[in-house]
C-alpha cells in the first residue's frame, strides 16, 4: 500500500492529540494503533532519541544509519520533539503541550514520572480533562502494591512471569520464550483500548483519567486457560509442543514441503475431516466420538493425523482443507510477503524513504479497520524534527479559532450534567432545559427537577456540562461545540451557583 497525502485523508481519530513518552516498543506500539487512525501523536524524546532508533537493522543505502527498522515500524505517522527533562525549561515546555492533549503515554519505571513533577495528579491540575497511559512492567501502587514494582521488566520477563513461557515448548525442562514481543504488543494494545475508552469518558464528564497496564498481568489474562485448569482441576498446565491438552486435533502437523496448523473444536469439523481422511479406524467412535475422548487419545490421533498430512504439499492440504475446516499453512514471512490476503488487506504497508527517492521501507500494516476512514502510512519523524512547529502553545485539541460565542440550541442539542461530590460519588443526568444569559460574563443555566440531588454546595466538588446533539446528522457545528465543551470543562465550582424554586433547582455556570 502506497503513502498517501495526509491532508486528502480522514482518520476516525483525527482531533485527538497525544504525548508519546514512551519508548522501545509497548508504548510506541499503542500510540501507533492511534497515530495510525489519524490521533496526532507528539514523540518526546531525550537528545539521543528513542533507544529503538540505534538498536538496527539498517538499509545499505542509509549510510548515516538514521533509520533502524524497529523505530521505523513502531513510529510512522508521528511528530517529534527532543527535550531534556532533568532541565526546567524543557519541562515549561512540556507542561504547555500537555494544556492543549487529550492524552500523555508513558512507560517508565515507576516513581520517573514523579521524581520529574509530572505524575498524574500533577498534570491533572494542568490539564482537568487529561488522560495519563502508563505501561510498567508491575504497576503503581494505584491499583495494588506489587512486590517487584521496582524491578525493571522486559518482554522475556513479563512473558517468564506471567507464565507464557511455562506452556512454551516441547517439554518442562526446555522452556521457550514466545518468537514475537507479545508482552509488549499485548500490553500496548490493551493501553490503547484504555485510553480510548477513557477519551470516550473525559469528553462527557469532563475528568481526566489514569489507566495503567501491568506487563505482568497483560500476560497473566493472555494465559487465561491454565488459570481455570488449576482451578478446575488443580492441574499445572506443562508445555504441550504443539498440542492442546484439551483439543485434538489441534496443532502443527508436517506436510512435504513444510508445516500446516489444524485446529478441530467442534465434532461438525471432525465429522468433515475423517471423511477427507477416509481411514477407517479414525470412524472409532469408542476413540475419536467426542471432544473429550480425542482429548483423552490425543498422541495417538496426532500421530495417524500427522502420519496422513505428510503424504501431500502445504497447497494440496490447503485444496484438500481450506475452507472445509480450521486449517492454514505455516507461512514463513516471504511467504506473508506473496499472499493475496495480505496484499488485498493492505497488511504491509511501504513507506517512502526519506534520503532515497523512489525507494520504500516495508513494515507491517496495522489490524484494525474502520469503513469509511482511511489509515495513514507517512514516514516516522526525524529527532526533533517539530519543535519549532509546536512553539506556540497548544489551546486544546480542538481549534483555538473557533468562537466563543456559539450557544446550541435545545431544538438541536441537550445539556448533561455531572455532579461530582467530594465523598468521589457522582450524579449524572440530562438537564429539562438549558438558557443562556449574556451579561458582562456569559452564564449558562441549566433547570433540574427537584429532588434529583440534594441541594448542598459544600458537599459539591465539581459540576461539568457536557453537550450533544439530539440528532446524528451534521449540522457544521460539530469544532464549534467541541470547544464549547472544552471551556465548559474547566470551569471552577467557584463559578458554579445552585438556586432552588418551588418545582426544579437551576444550576447557572459563569463561562
Amino acid at each position: 500500500m502506497k503513502a498517501k497525502n495526509h491532508s486528502s485523508k480522514h482518520g476516525i481519530l483525527e482531533g485527538i492529540r497525544v504525548l508519546d513518552l514512551s519508548r522501545m516498543l509497548s508504548g510506541p506500539y499503542a500510540t501507533m494503533l492511534l497515530a495510525d487512525h489519524g490521533a496526532e501523536v507528539i514523540k518526546i524524546e531525550s537528545a539521543e532519541g528513542d533507544s529503538s532508533r540505534r538498536s538496527g537493522p539498517f538499509k545499505e543505502n542509509d549510510t548515516k544509519t538514521n533509520w533502524s527498522g524497529y523505530f521505523i515500524s513502531l513510529n510512522r505517522n508521528k511528530k517529534s520533539i527532543s527535550l531534556n527533562l532533568k532541565k526546567k525549561d524543557d519541562v515549561d515546555f512540556l507542561k504547555k503541550l500537555i494544556e492543549g492533549v487529550d492524552v500523555l503515554v508513558e512507560n517508565f519505571r515507576p516513581g520517573v514520572m514523579e521524581r520529574l513533577g509530572l505524575s498524574f495528579d500533577e498534570l491533572s491540575k494542568i490539564n482537568p480533562r487529561i488522560v495519563y497511559g502508563s505501561i510498567s512492567g508491575f504497576g503503581t501502587d494505584t491499583f495494588g502494591k506489587s512486590p517487584y514494582k521496582n524491578w525493571p521488566s522486559y518482554d522475556v520477563v513479563a512473558q517468564a512471569m506471567g507464565g507464557l513461557i511455562s506452556l512454551t515448548g516441547y517439554d518442562e525442562n526446555n522452556p521457550l520464550k514466545v518468537g514475537p514481543g507479545v508482552a509488549d504488543i499485548f500490553s500496548g494494545s490493551l493501553l490503547a483500548f484504555g485510553l480510548l475508552a477513557s477519551i470516550l469518558k473525559a469528553r462527557t464528564t469532563g475528568k481526566g483519567q489514569l489507566v495503567e497496564v501491568a506487563m505482568y498481568d497483560a500476560i497473566v489474562s493472555m494465559c487465561e486457560r491454565a488459570i481455570y485448569q488449576y482451578d478446575f482441576n488443580e492441574v499445572i498446565p506443562k508445555p504441550e509442543g504443539n498440542g492442546h491438552p484439551l483439543l485434538a486435533p489441534f496443532g502443527i502437523y508436517n506436510a512435504k514441503d513444510g508445516f500446516v496448523a489444524i485446529g478441530i473444536v467442534e465434532n461438525f469439523y471432525w465429522t468433515v475431516l475423517k471423511k477427507i481422511i477416509n481411514i477407517s479406524d479414525l470412524n472409532d467412535d469408542l476413540k475419536y466420538g467426542t471432544i473429550a475422548l480425542r482429548a483423552k487419545n490425543r498422541r495417538a490421533l496426532n500421530k495417524k493425523i500427522n502420519t496422513w498430512t505428510k503424504g501431500f504439499s502445504k497447497k494440496e492440504l490447503g485444496n484438500l482443507l481450506g475452507g472445509k475446516i480450521p486449517f492454514g499453512p505455516v507461512n514463513s514471512v516471504k511467504d506473508i510477503f506473496e499472499d493475496q490476503h495480505i496484499i488485498n488487506r493492505n497488511m504491509i504497508l511501504e513507506i517512502p524513504q526519506p534520503f532515497d527517492s523512489g525507494k520504500s521501507w516495508k513494515v507491517a500494516g496495522n489490524p484494525v479497520k474502520f469503513k469509511g476512514f482511511d489509515s495513514f502510512n507517512l514516514r516516522p519523524p526525524n529527532l526533533g524534527e517539530h519543535k519549532n512547529y509546536y512553539s506556540t502553545p497548544l489551546i486544546s485539541s480542538v481549534s483555538s479559532q473557533q468562537k466563543n460565542s456559539f450557544q446550541p440550541k435545545s431544538q438541536h442539542y441537550r445539556c448533561k450534567v455531572t455532579l461530582t461530590m467530594k465523598d468521589n460519588n457522582a450524579l449524572e443526568f440530562y438537564a429539562n432545559s438549558f438558557t443562556w444569559l449574556n451579561s458582562k460574563k456569559k452564564y449558562l443555566i441549566c433547570s433540574v427537577i427537584k429532588g434529583k440531588f440534594k441541594h448542598d454546595e459544600n458537599l459539591l466538588e465539581s459540576v461539568n456540562f457536557y453537550f450533544s446533539k439530539i440528532s446524528p446528522e451534521k449540522n457544521g457545528d460539530e469544532k464549534d461545540i467541541d470547544f464549547l465543551n472544552l471551556q465548559l470543562s474547566k470551569i471552577s465550582i467557584s463559578n458554579v451557583a445552585l438556586t432552588e424554586s418551588e418545582v426544579e433547582t437551576l444550576i447557572s455556570a459563569k463561562i
